[in-house]
C-alpha cells in the first residue's frame, strides 16, 4: 500500500519557503522515500475584465422614459 504525505508551505518570503522545501526534500530522500516536486503555485491572478456592449441601449431607452 503506498502513502503519501502533501505538504503546503505559506510565507511572505520566498526565500524562506525555498530552504524550508530543501529540507523537507533532503530529509525525506535520506529515509529513501520517493519525491515528487516541489511544485510552485501561481505568483498571481489572471483577471478578466468584462464590457457591457449594451450601455448606449440603456442610454437612450433611459432617455425616452424621461
Amino acid at each position: 500500500m503506498s502513502q503519501k504525505i502533501r505538504i503546503k508551505l505559506k510565507s511572505y518570503d520566498h526565500m524562506l519557503v525555498d530552504k524550508s522545501a530543501e529540507k523537507i526534500v533532503k530529509t525525506v530522500k535520506t529515509t529513501g522515500a520517493v519525491v515528487t516536486g516541489p511544485i510552485p503555485l501561481p505568483t498571481h491572478k489572471k483577471t478578466f475584465y468584462s464590457i457591457a456592449f449594451s450601455a448606449r441601449k440603456q442610454k437612450k431607452q433611459e432617455s425616452n422614459l424621461k
